[in-house]
This record gives C-alpha cells, sequence and structure tokens, in this order.
C-alpha cells in the first residue's frame, strides 16, 4: 500500500454497479466535475444493463474499465481482483482510493447453493467481498476508504415486525455459509433471516477490517434506507416484487437517485474522511449500531471462518 497527501480522487471499484443503487452510485461518480471525478472500475456481470451505464459514464468523460465477474464465483472473484491489480499497477487508472463492496442479493430458496457450494445470499453479500478486498486493500492507497453496503434488517424495529421482517438469528459463520437443507421447504422468513445474517455478518466483519485495515484506510457501512423494488429482490416471487415496487411511492422510502449519490459522497467527499472502524451511517447520518452488532469474540470468529470457507473454496 502507498500513502499520498494530493487530494487527487484517485480510482474508486466498485461491484454491482449495474442496476439500482450501483448504477446511481456509479452514474453520480462519473458525472461529478472533472477535478474530483475518480477513474471507474466497475465489477459485474456482463449485459445490457452494464453496457447501458458504461456508456452513459464514459458520455460524462469519465475513465471506466469494465470487469466482467459473477460474484457468486469465488474464482471469478479472484480473477477480477488480479485484473484490477493490473489496471493500476500498469498505470491505466488512477491510485486505488476506494472500494464500494456493493453488490447484493437475497434469495427466495435459501437450499440455493454458489458455484463454491455455499448459502448463495451468504456468499455474494458476504464472502465475495472479503475475498475481493482482502486480494487488494495491499493495492490501496491512503487515505482511501472501504465502503460495505449495510441494513437495518439485522435487527427488528415496529415497523419491520409489522411488514414480517426478520432479524438476524445469529450462529457459526460456518453454519451460515451452509445451504439449508434439501427437504427444508422454502420460505419467505428464512429467506428473510438469511439476508439479516449478512447484512450482520458485514458489520462484525467491517469491525474486525478495519482492525487489520493497513493505515490510512477507513472502513464504512452503508446503508442506502429502505430501498424496496430494487433489483437485489429480483430472486424473490414476483407478489413480493410487485409490493416492493407499490412501497417505492410511499412518503420517506428512499431510491436509488437519492441513495446512489449519498454512497458517491461516502466514497469520494472530505466530509466523511474521519470515519473507520465501520462506522454506520444511514442515508447521510451516522448511527450507532445495536450493543449485540458489536461483538470481538463474534468479529474474530466471522474472520477466522471467512478465511476457511475461502481457502476451501
Amino acid at each position: 500500500m502507498t500513502t499520498s497527501t494530493n487530494t487527487d480522487p484517485g480510482t474508486v471499484l466498485i461491484t454491482g454497479p449495474s442496476g439500482s443503487l450501483g448504477a446511481a452510485t456509479t452514474l453520480a461518480m462519473a458525472g461529478r466535475p472533472a477535478a474530483t471525478r475518480p477513474d471507474l472500475i466497475l465489477v459485474g456481470r456482463p449485459g445490457k444493463r452494464m453496457s447501458d451505464v458504461v456508456v452513459q459514464a464514459r458520455a460524462t468523460g469519465a475513465t471506466v474499465h469494465v470487469i466482467d465477474a459473477d460474484l457468486s464465483r469465488l474464482s471469478d472473484v479472484r480473477a477480477a481482483a488480479s485484473d484490477a491489480k493490473r489496471l493500476v499497477e500498469s498505470g491505466a487508472v488512477r491510485p486505488l482510493r476506494a472500494i464500494i463492496a456493493n453488490a447484493g442479493m437475497t434469495v427466495a430458496d435459501t437450499r440455493s447453493a454458489s458455484a463454491d457450494g455455499y448459502e448463495l445470499t451468504f456468499a455474494v453479500n458476504h464472502l465475495a467481498h472479503a475475498q475481493l478486498i482482502g486480494d487488494l486493500i495491499g493495492t490501496m492507497t491512503a487515505p482511501g476508504r472501504v465502503i460495505l453496503l449495510g441494513s437495518n434488517t439485522y435487527h427488528q424495529n415496529l415497523p419491520r415486525k409489522l411488514l414480517g421482517v426478520p432479524p438476524a438469528r445469529w450462529r457459526d459463520p460456518i453454519e451460515l455459509a451452509m445451504p439449508a437443507p434439501a427437504d427444508q421447504k422454502p420460505s419467505t422468513q428464512a429467506s428473510g433471516v438469511a439476508y439479516s445474517n449478512a447484512k450482520l455478518a458485514i458489520l462484525y466483519y467491517a469491525h474486525e477490517l478495519q482492525r487489520r485495515a493497513p493505515q490510512g484506510i477507513g472502513v464504512v457501512v452503508y446503508e442506502p434506507g429502505f430501498m424496496p423494488g430494487t433489483t437485489l429482490f429480483r430472486e424473490q416471487p414476483a407478489a413480493v416484487q410487485r409490493i416492493g415496487r407499490a412501497l417505492e411511492r410511499v412518503p420517506g422510502v428512499s431510491t436509488p437517485t437519492v441513495s446512489g449519490p449519498g454512497l458517491a459522497s461516502i466514497a469520494l467527499d472530505a466530509r466523511w474522511a474521519h470515519l473507520r472502524d465501520g462506522a454506520f451511517v444511514v442515508k447521510d447520518q451516522v448511527r450507532e449500531v445495536k450493543p449485540f452488532a458489536v461483538d470481538g469474540a463474534r468479529e474474530a470468529r466471522l474472520w477466522e471462518a471467512t478465511r476457511e470457507l475461502l481457502d476451501l473454496a
């Protein structure tokens, strides 16, 4: 890792840049004035949505490189990290100053497994980004930032209780990484718990990552607010997707066009440069997490189990 004192925004790598929040964030960064506009490395699945974002971003004058990767395949993630390193080390892009671990998903059937045999929600939301960040954090230039995508679904407040959104039910991470048994029927409850567990894992991981990160690299968790109807729910039943789209019209509900620029700001603006230790930012305010979301023993165990799961893959 290198250190720089200049204000060059450098390069930002973002996963899941082609849909909803990721696209809005990418275009918000690309649309900045030239002096504050970063180079962009976009990591995600190829297709029309990715192509559309790239065309729009490049039309602003942004330098954009695309790395095709399916985050449900750890071999793809490792290859993507290697490609990103080459871009940085060859000078094709400016120094890497931020990683936005934006990609995420929730699945209707927790029996679904990734290419490496892990429960798909946990694999994409946590394991893929742990692999990517672990491979790239030593390539970053300080001051730099790692931004993970969190969610308040890790606990259950009154609105979530009324909506039937379950909180996390923490277990050993090796267990969380295993798909549900073949004889277990799919349910929205199991799906919700898997998602909330993955988001609690992100909080634990952020705290432990900061302890191990090179000096000058701050770790932040960003909660964009409740955004129903986004592509995050593309694997959910059609009825759930319709409810999500209907809820988008409720006053106060977040949208990618609002939260995308907010996430771009977390990655780039001096206002947030002091954040570290997995600071939890909800929209544009730093918030305290629930006491059980800060747990040194769980954080250390998650780190150990994550390394084991990645090594096995």
